[in-house]
């Protein structure tokens, strides 16, 4: 991408609305903009990121078993008087009519409609165990939507929901997809404590776990052991006692944004909407469930949140909306252009994801935009172009290296390879 034609607003002071770091420098660095409170629009880099953790996350997905849907956002209101929650589920679900007068909600969260779709298309135990998932847009009217995509009234989740014929098969499921939304943070570059949870307004039986990504703007606060990865909510553990997992390390309060959520449902979906199948003894049995959701859009706040400086975003190569940025220093030197223009061409071709400055700006003003936008990465085209020399700085480090045109791209892949959080 040519940043003359990109179409990423920058600003040099904090918008005076915004109230976290996320925010500001996703406002700053044009990757977001407010429509009306807690609705935002996402602009081209702001919708690169997302690209890049629904990517993530549809492969672990996959390597869990999970097939992708996509449920409707407008539901019948019939199907949550049916599940109990139409009544009880408070101000945060919007409601509607039609031209019919026919009740709906703008779904919240998927547990109805996805319990109707099994209940209708599974009978048998032979066609169970399934995992479903989707990456959908969910509307919540939030009472003081705050913290930019934090806590925004729509917002981009992925939930799947699972569908055994028995506890230890929901057991199983709920290990495979706890494992899965690790590897998705760390692939992420994100730092994450899971704890144990109240399941809320999902509601369930079993088990329920949320996984906070530390930060100190985080609404909730979890104790965390020094040492290890142990983490538990205040109600279960005693800030400065010894760690019950390691021994070794004390629990330290620390705060957290909470980014994803991991449910052991069991029969209280499946029984009040009457999901059933026939066991292989010919009785009929109530579908064992689990549910597991993402907060997309949340997770892209919550990696600016943990990483940032001063200057701007520090994004991990696999989530940044490009990979290197390339800058000639001056727009009017004709060998720095021509070295630029190749090495441009070179990395597109290669399928590295780079951003060619090529602005009429001052070098200040440039640099000043690649500290904001904070790609992992950049190339600066300077004096040494005519000698066929660029340097390769790694955002965030004040040290540069000294290439020739022939040795970047080699460089390039041992830095992205050394820098990647959680590659496969």
């Amino acid at each position: 991408m040519r940043q003359s034609h990109l179409l990423a607003p920058t600003l040099r002071e904090n918008p005076a609305d915004a109230e976290t770091a996320s925010h500001q420098l996703m406002v700053r660095a044009g990757l977001i903009r407010q429509l009306a409170a807690g609705i935002y629009t996402f602009l081209p880099l702001g919708q690169r990121v997302l690209r890049k953790i629904k990517r993530i996350v549809r492969e672990e997905m996959e390597l869990a078993g999970a097939q992708e849907i996509l449920l409707p956002a407008l539901q019948p209101a019939e199907l949550w008087k049916e599940s109990g929650r139409y009544a009880v589920y408070g101000p945060e679900l919007i409601r509607l009519t039609d031209r019919q007068e026919r009740e709906f909600a703008l779904g919240p969260t998927h547990e109805e409609v996805v319990t109707s779709l099994i209940r209708d298309e599974i009978d048998s135990y032979r066609k169970l165990p399934l995992l479903v998932y989707q990456i959908q847009t969910k509307f919540r009217d939030e009472r003081r939507p705050r913290f930019g995509l934090l806590r925004s009234r729509e917002f981009l989740m992925k939930d799947a929901y699972s569908f055994d014929t028995d506890w230890d098969g929901l057991d199983a499921t709920y290990r495979s997809m706890y494992g899965a939304y690790q590897r998705i943070f760390e692939r992420c570059g994100l730092q994450v404590r899971a704890v144990e949870a109240d399941a809320g307004a999902i509601g369930g039986e079993g088990g329920s776990h949320e996984f906070m990504a530390l930060a100190d703007i985080g609404e909730d606060t979890i104790a965390c052991c020094s040492h290890c990865e142990y983490a538990a909510n205040l109600e279960q553990a005693a800030p400065g006692a010894a760690c019950p997992a390691c021994r070794e390390g004390k629990l330290l309060l620390q705060r957290g944004i909470e980014i994803g959520h991991v449910f052991k449902l069991g029969t209280t979906y499946s029984e009040r909407l009457g999901a059933s199948f026939l066991g292989a003894d010919g009785k009929e049995r109530a579908m064992i469930m689990g549910c597991y959701g993402i907060g997309v859009s949340r997770m892209l706040s919550a990696v600016v949140e943990q990483r940032h400086d001063r200057d701007g975003i520090l994004w991990p190569p696999s989530v940044a909306p490009f990979l290197v940025h390339l800058i000639p220093i001056s727009g009017k030197d004709r060998h720095q252009l021509r070295l630029a223009e190749e090495l441009y061409s070179l990395l597109l071709q290669a399928g590295i994801d780079v951003l060619l400055d090529d602005r009429d700006e001052r070098p200040g003003s440039k640099f000043k935009d690649a500290d904001l936008l904070g790609a992992p990465f950049r190339i600066i085209v300077g004096k040494s172009a005519e000698q066929g020399s660029v340097e390769l700085k790694l955002r965030g480090h004040a040290e540069s290296r000294v290439l020739q045109q022939a040795e970047v791209l080699e460089a390039l892949r041992r830095l992205e390879a050394s820098e990647s959080p959680g590659a496969r």
